[in-house]
């Protein structure tokens, strides 16, 4: 641009010269014009041919500056791609170690919730063991005892009508309906036999007979009575079990 405005201001110049000189040559005569007239035109043809030769090299700077455009965006395309590429870098990398004392905290909380539950579960364990081996000397006991109770039984059912109003008669009988109670408050109860289906879980039968007026499976006769601690039998009823 700066080559091509100091052409035209040389032309510029050459023309006016020319335009002086064409004065002057009015002035000195019809020779001085004819050529100050041709330096005019040799002005004006060099003119042209500057500007003819300017435009190339206007072209030649618009490719130039396009090119340059193209540079700069490939420029900002391979900046962008690195970009990226930097952040997938970033996201997909490994993280950050943690630091030691968030590891320590981290590894005692775990320890920790690692040891109240294995305590929990003992504690669990421990009760149901405490609840088994309570049930099973409670069932120990009372083994023992139904004996006493089947003799109090066959005592009173064997006793003469006459005699059940004498005071001996009646303090075993209290004595009797006492223990009963006991042995009802802490869990145990007689197993209904007589009139029921056969159930081998709780009864235990040790004679069959034919009887019409009986169903299938129906106990007739109790020999020995069971009992029953909480959900578990002590003791299976000895039954008759009829057709």
């Amino acid at each position: 641009m700066s080559d091509k405005m100091s052409k035209e201001d040389m032309v510029k110049e050459a023309v006016e010269e020319a335009k002086a000189k064409a004065a002057e040559a009015e002035t000195a005569g019809t020779d001085q014009t004819e050529t100050a007239e041709k330096a005019a035109d040799t002005a004006e043809n060099e003119n042209a041919q500057s500007e003819t030769d300017s435009e190339p090299e206007a072209e030649e700077s618009s490719s130039e500056a396009g090119d340059a455009g193209e540079n700069e965006a490939d420029a900002d395309g391979d900046s962008d791609d690195q970009s990226s590429k930097t952040e997938k870098k970033k996201f997909f990398g490994k993280k950050n170690k943690k630091d030691k004392k968030d590891e320590k905290i981290d590894e005692l909380t775990d320890r920790l919730t690692r040891q109240m539950a294995e305590f929990d579960n003992f504690r669990k364990r421990t009760e149901k063991e405490k609840s088994q081996m309570y049930e099973i000397g409670a069932k120990d006991i009372i083994e023992k005892i139904l004996p006493i109770v089947d003799n109090f039984e066959r005592g009173l059912s064997s006793m003469p009508e006459d005699e059940k109003a004498t005071p001996f008669a009646e303090g075993m009988e209290k004595i009797y309906k006492q223990l009963m109670t006991t042995l009802e408050g802490i869990g145990v109860k007689p197993i209904e036999a007589v009139g029921q289906e056969f159930n081998p879980d709780f009864h235990n039968a040790v004679m069959h007979i034919e009887d019409e007026e009986l169903g299938e499976n129906i106990i007739a006769e109790e020999f020995q009575k069971g009992y029953m601690y909480r959900d578990s039998v002590v003791r299976h009823s000895m039954v008759k079990v009829a057709n």
